[in-house]
């Protein structure tokens, strides 16, 4: 790789990792200003890396049995294959261009990702059942805060476990590397998400509201059954909305501390979302659940040593 490429590689993952919004002063949310850098922020931070040219680094046995064993692959797929179809699905129904744009761009990411796990697979020989048709929901908005939420969900402790993987050694730098863009993706997707929800909020007519309310509660209700069902029964996968987090952690954490990946979460969780420009609401929901719990929650003892 020349200076040339590494620099244009280097300048493109900043941008994204780093935006301001060109407008000083307070912004409110719901306010015009509010609305305009909610449909930049993922046009204005977008790395254009090609799934099609990523250097997927060649693995020794053990570590190549260790990253093809993970019951994560077909489940990553088929995630991002229906997040993409929401997404564009919701996008249609949305009469503003701006946000349509923002919205068929965050469809298009998804898209890329579902392309990168495709290309991973072949990479490793990792065998998966090729893809199905995905049948939408009929309430698109339904569709995109389902998938909204469940992101929020997943990325968070998917920072963890992939900085653990990092530290442990569970998967090489070169593949971490190689990975990272995607993962960054997702925190830029649950900012748009999280905006776009406290937008749509303010915005709407009051007599609206309760019935929103009550719509999010059910998003909710209906992502937490999924997981408690998910936790139970990994043969009832098909058809779930439970990104790799669910399904991957027990592999990467049967030695880890809670305590220890609780602090990995949230501190992977402020960095990456640490660049961007501070008057976006970020997710708070999950973040305060965990501190709420790591309270309770002590770091086991280390044995002592003879």
């Amino acid at each position: 790789m020349d200076d040339i490429t590494s620099a244009t590689i280097a300048t493109a993952d900043f941008k994204m990792r780093h935006w301001d919004y060109n407008v000083p002063g307070p912004i409110r949310f719901g306010d015009p200003a509010h609305f305009a850098m909610l449909t930049r922020l993922l046009l204005e931070t977008y790395n254009p890396y090609k799934p099609a040219v990523l250097d997927w680094p060649k693995l020794d046995p053990e570590t190549l049995k260790r990253v093809t064993s993970l019951p994560i692959w077909e489940i990553a797929v088929q995630t991002e294959i229906k997040a993409s179809a929401r997404i564009e699905a919701f996008a249609k129904t949305v009469s503003n261009p701006q946000l349509r744009t923002a919205l068929m761009h965050m469809a298009g990411e998804e898209a890329r990702h579902r392309d990168v796990l495709a290309r991973l697979v072949a990479a490793y020989d990792i065998p998966i059942p090729p893809d199905e048709d995905y049948a939408l929901p009929n309430d698109a908005e339904w569709g995109f805060m389902v998938t909204g939420y469940s992101e929020c969900i997943d990325s968070f402790f998917a920072y963890g476990l992939f900085e653990m993987a990092n530290r442990s050694g569970y998967f090489p730098p070169e593949l971490v590397e190689t990975f990272e863009p995607v993962i960054q993706e997702e925190g830029r997707h649950i900012l748009f998400f999280t905006n776009w929800i406290a937008w749509h909020k303010a915005t709407m007519p009051l007599w609206r509201r309760p019935y929103f309310a009550l719509k999010t509660a059910a998003v909710w209700a209906f992502l937490i059954w999924e997981r408690i069902g998910l936790a139970k029964a990994v043969d009832g996968l098909e058809g779930a909305d439970a990104n790799f987090t669910m399904n991957g952690s027990k592999a990467l954490t049967d030695e880890m501390d809670p305590a220890v990946l609780m602090d990995i979460c949230l501190g992977e969780d402020k960095k990456r979302m640490a660049g961007y420009d501070p008057r976006l609401k970020r997710p708070t929901t999950l973040p305060k659940l965990v501190r709420f719990a790591r309270l309770f929650i002590r770091p086991k003892k280390k044995p002592k040593i003879a």
